[in-house]
């Protein structure tokens, strides 16, 4: 076993402890599903301006249908990151925005891996389509010879 201790800052508690005994119950896990659905982010990034109302939101993000905002806002609802407020008023008005958990996923990890994309996107891009250009037989011999090897 890696020294994860040391990857971890050497900060682990009982339960981060059985996280590599039982990979599945990891905490790790749980952030990275935050990350798992393409929209999510997405949302989060659009709501870092202040609280929208769906067809705001709708618009500001563009190129996303209302059936998969709905699921996104869900999603989001459910995982404590975004609030939803109904005005009581005459039409009714309800507007998202991020909670403090919220905010602090989007201006910690997303701004990291942002800067990241940043400096890293030319690198990625061209691994991305040299792999693509492979010939996919090329790709599966190369991963076998890596395995026996």
């Amino acid at each position: 076993m890696r020294n994860d201790r040391a990857m971890m800052g050497d900060e682990m508690t009982d339960h981060e402890g059985h996280c590599y005994e039982l990979v599945a119950d990891c905490r790790l896990r749980a952030a990275t599903d935050l990350f798992a659905h393409i929209w999510d982010p997405v949302a989060l990034a659009a709501l870092r301006t202040g609280p929208h109302r769906r067809r705001e939101l709708r618009a500001v993000i563009g190129g996303i249908s209302d059936k998969v905002l709905t699921d996104t806002l869900h999603r989001l609802l459910a995982s404590g990151l975004v609030d939803r407020h109904a005005h009581a008023e005459a039409p009714p008005r309800v507007e998202y925005r991020l909670t403090s958990l919220g905010q602090s996923l989007v201006e910690g990890p997303m701004m990291a891996l942002g800067r990241w994309v940043i400096e890293h996107s030319d690198d990625l891009l061209e691994a991305q389509e040299n792999a693509a250009r492979r010939p996919s037989d090329q790709s599966a011999a190369s991963t076998e010879t890596q395995r026996s090897g």
